[in-house]
């Protein structure tokens, strides 16, 4: 039996990356999938990739309240129900010493990175509760669990993750929902060429050989390393997991 079978799920930040790896892992696992991000063209186009009975769409910008309960209110007049919410969309923000920072592009990381994590628990765990419960999952980063040169805005909006991420799990356990942080390091996306350039502002190549040489596997994550964690605590295998960081980062953090 596919694991997600019958379930219903709605993820943040789904037009690539880490967001579609983990659409297309739920689809193949039996689940519909509502996908929502700020850029209509790349979502039509991701959709177009998926099956169409099990996918839907729509453009929805994570910090802004009324547009995510727009979103949730579709998902439950097409398909009835919300079992699972993925707090995917992110932003990695600007690479500056902390005192260089520009105060926009800080504020803009926190409100998109925090601001917009609280505002989908917040209109997805209510409608999760009334379908018996599920799982919410936070897609954080190893930044979320230690420090970062370079990236003071990034890195407080993923600690900040991490603290809401436990505060949800205390709130959620009398619903029956569980909530669960993913922290990934570096990945094969487009956001992971900021960090090599952060590295080696000169030669992003021999950033990213630096970055690879700090992981113990010597290799990025692919999104679907990070999309099989997030099947696990999505489905039922893990009925008995809340309140947890889960490290994918293939010995980053150990080394």
């Amino acid at each position: 039996m596919k694991r997600l079978k019958d379930k219903i799920a709605l993820i943040t930040g789904a037009m690539r990356g880490i967001g579609l790896g983990i659409a297309t892992k739920f689809i193949e696992e039996g689940a519909k999938v509502m996908l929502l991000d700020v850029d209509e063209n790349e979502l039509v186009n991701s959709c177009e990739k998926l099956p169409a009975d099990q996918v839907s769409w729509l453009k929805a910008d994570v910090t802004k309240s009324g547009e995510l309960k727009a979103a949730v209110d579709k998902l439950l007049e097409k398909w009835g129900k919300l079992d699972i919410a993925c707090c995917n969309a992110g932003i990695g923000g600007e690479a500056h010493l902390l005192w260089d920072y520009p105060e926009e592009a800080f504020d803009q990381v926190i409100d998109v990175n925090l601001k917009g994590v609280w505002l989908t628990m917040k209109h997805c765990m209510p409608a999760i509760a009334k379908s018996g419960g599920g799982s919410v999952l936070l897609i954080s980063s190893v930044a979320g669990l230690r420090g970062a040169g370079k990236s003071i805005a990034y890195s407080a909006s993923k600690h900040a993750v991490t603290g809401m991420m436990r505060t949800a799990a205390i709130e959620g356990a009398k619903l029956n929902i569980r909530v669960n942080s993913i922290h990934p390091g570096p990945v094969e996306t487009e956001m992971v060429r900021g960090l090599e350039k952060a590295v080696r502002p000169q030669n992003p190549e021999e950033g990213k050989k630096i970055l690879e040489k700090s992981i113990l596997l010597r290799r990025y994550a692919s999104t679907d390393d990070v999309a099989n964690m997030a099947l696990f605590l999505a489905s039922d295998e893990a009925n008995y997991i809340t309140g947890c960081t889960h490290r994918v980062d293939g010995g980053f953090m150990t080394a």
